[in-house]
C-alpha cells in the first residue's frame, strides 16, 4: 500500500499482539500505546509513577527516532493512567521530554493496563518531517 510503512524498533518488547511500534501512513505517524517496559516486557519503575512515565517517554523517543522524529513533530498525545490523581506527578516528566512542544492531548484514567502493575501507557501521533 502506498504511502504507508510499519516500524519495529530494536530495545522495545515484542508486540504482545498483532501489532507493531509504530505505523507511518503518509506524513503521519501513529506511534502504538507505550507502556513502562524494558526490551524483555518487565516492568520498569515498580510502583513508581514517575520512573514508570520516564521509561514510557524514553521508549517513546526511541520509536519517534525510527521514523525520524522527535518529541517537536508530536501533534497528539493520549495519555492512559490507573489513577488520574497521578497527572501532577507524570506532567513534569512529560515536560521533560517534550521541552517547549504543547501537543493536542487526552487523558483518561482506566481501571488496569495491560501489563500488571503498570499505572500509564501513552500514545501519540507526529508529523514525519520531510
Amino acid at each position: 500500500m502506498p504511502g504507508r510503512r510499519e516500524f519495529r524498533v530494536a530495545g522495545q518488547a515484542e508486540p504482545i499482539s498483532h501489532f507493531t511500534d509504530a505505523v507511518q501512513a503518509g506524513d503521519l505517524l501513529f506511534v502504538s500505546g507505550i507502556v513502562p517496559v524494558d526490551e524483555n516486557r518487565e516492568l520498569v519503575g515498580g510502583d513508581d509513577v514517575v520512573a514508570q512515565a520516564r521509561a514510557v517517554f524514553a521508549n517513546m523517543s526511541d520509536v519517534l527516532a525510527a521514523a525520524g522524529c522527535t518529541f517537536a513533530d508530536v501533534v497528539k498525545v493520549t495519555v492512559f493512567l490507573t489513577d488520574v490523581a497521578d497527572r501532577p506527578l507524570v506532567n513534569p516528566v512529560r515536560e521533560e521530554f517534550f521541552g517547549e512542544t504543547r501537543p493536542a492531548s487526552t487523558l483518561v484514567e482506566i481501571s488496569a493496563l495491560v501489563i500488571p502493575g503498570a499505572k500509564i501507557e501513552v500514545e501519540a501521533v507526529a508529523l514525519v518531517p520531510s
